[in-house]
């Protein structure tokens, strides 16, 4: 097989470049200038093979081509050969040089349109996928993208944003006036102040309604007058989910020192006193000892019997603050302690016997004694409560449900209070109670 014949010469030459210039775009032109060769060669197929396996074919009308071509000669540019060009029919006399460097350009050209066009495609599905705001403007403040989320966000369609002043379309009315100024003093030469920086701002809907917003505007590095992109999300939520965090910890707070008032109190008038008053009696009995012992043991017996008293009402404030047996046993026993002190006919449907951390430990301790207590008090003609703790998943379920008449709510109180030292955790706490149909208080805390 000849790799460099000859044939028509300057006629193929010729033609080629007219079939390039008369193209729209590289594939049309590809297409005509094998057609181009074809026709001024005689021949009945011509097949270009690239480098990376793509294939284009030019073939004559009812023309039935061999298996193999007659000759071949490359496509080749600055860069190599990129591609072999396979003719099927009647070999050329003259050579094929600037043939081979016109499909090389050709083939040059094309790869490179190709892969802007792949480029635009993939940023025009990147812009349709963010959950982000993306913004894009000219050096006017002219919106010239406008993304799905941006339609969303602010209730205008991208056909009614495109071409309208940003300004106009997204910041509050008090506040354009310095947008614009910023963006001329910057197209002045002036030092960019919002450029590549996070910053929270405030924007308008298309409805007038206002939120708050993260922004993080950039400067796209194209030819000619500047553009700029502006990534925008709605942060309503966290600032919510913020400002609940604030009062959560400061409930928990005022919480915290409320339990150590209560603490204080209840050591200064129970325990404290009766220890006082044991300190009383022993110095009594010492006085005694000699001159009567039998009224010295009574004072002994006396106090023996108040220091057991103080004994146990330290123990049940202490039960108060973190049980003993929830530090020494886990759940399972600390949980059935709860339910056979109840008022209430109450049972355990499950509890897992494995340890938890002492913190997710004692939010679940007390998620279940403040729903029996809540119970016991509200939940009238109740036949039964049940307590049911399940692990899976990182997470401690906990739940208690009665049978009584419903109608309650989270409010404020014990549950408040709980529902911060859930929260704490990162858990939740929540409360179904449809009227008639019962009570369930339940909490989901993360326990790895």
């Amino acid at each position: 097989m000849n790799s460099s014949p000859a044939a028509a010469g300057v006629p193929v030459e010729r033609a080629v470049a007219r079939a390039i210039r008369g193209a729209a775009h590289t594939d049309d032109a590809l297409a005509r200038a094998l057609a181009a060769i074809g026709e001024a060669l005689g021949l009945e197929q011509v097949l270009v093979v690239e480098n990376d396996g793509g294939r284009e074919r030019w073939r004559r009308d009812g023309a039935s081509a061999g298996d193999s071509p007659s000759f071949e000669f490359p496509a080749r540019s600055e860069r190599g050969t990129l591609a072999r060009v396979e003719c099927f029919g009647p070999g050329p006399s003259a050579s094929l040089e600037v043939v081979e460097v016109q499909l090389g350009q050709l083939l040059e050209r094309r790869r490179v349109e190709h892969s802007s066009d792949v480029a635009e495609l993939r940023h025009r599905a990147t812009l349709r996928a963010a959950l982000d705001c993306v913004i894009t403007i000219d050096h006017e403040g002219s919106v010239l993208e406008f993304n799905p989320a941006a339609e969303r966000t602010f209730g205008y369609a991208s056909e009614a944003a495109v071409g309208r002043e940003m300004a106009e379309l997204i910041v509050p009315p008090e506040m354009r006036e310095r947008h614009r100024a910023g963006l001329r003093r910057y197209l002045e030469g002036g030092e960019p102040i919002l450029l590549d920086r996070r910053v929270e701002v405030e924007a308008q809907r298309a409805d007038g309604s206002r939120f708050p917003a993260e922004l993080t505007i950039t400067r796209i590095e194209v030819p000619g007058e500047p553009v700029f992109t502006g990534h925008l999300r709605d942060i309503t939520e966290r600032r919510a989910a913020e400002h609940q965090l604030r009062q959560s910890r400061t409930r928990l707070v005022e919480a915290a020192y409320e339990a150590r008032r209560r603490i204080e109190r209840d050591l200064h008038d129970g325990a404290q006193q009766q220890l006082v008053s044991v300190a009383m009696t022993l110095q009594g009995a010492r006085g005694s000892l000699e001159r009567e012992p039998a009224a010295a043991a009574e004072l002994l017996d006396e106090a023996i019997a108040e220091l057991r008293a103080a004994t146990a009402e330290l123990r049940e404030l202490a039960r108060g603050i973190h049980p003993a047996v929830l530090t020494e046993g886990g759940l399972d026993p600390a949980l059935r302690g709860l339910v056979r002190r109840s008022p209430l006919a109450a049972k355990i449907a499950a509890v897992p016997a494995e340890r938890f951390p002492a913190a997710v430990e004692a939010a679940a301790y007390f998620v279940v004694a403040e729903g029996l207590t809540n119970a016991a008090r509200h939940a009238a003609g109740a036949s039964l409560v049940e307590v049911e703790v399940v692990a899976g998943e990182g997470r401690l379920e906990v739940a208690v449900r009665d049978d009584g008449p419903g109608g309650a709510s989270l409010g404020g109180g014990g549950l408040g209070g709980l529902a911060d030292r859930v929260a704490a955790l990162g858990g939740e706490l929540a409360i179904a109670s449809p009227v008639g149909a019962g009570t369930t208080l339940s909490a989901g805390i993360p326990c790895e």
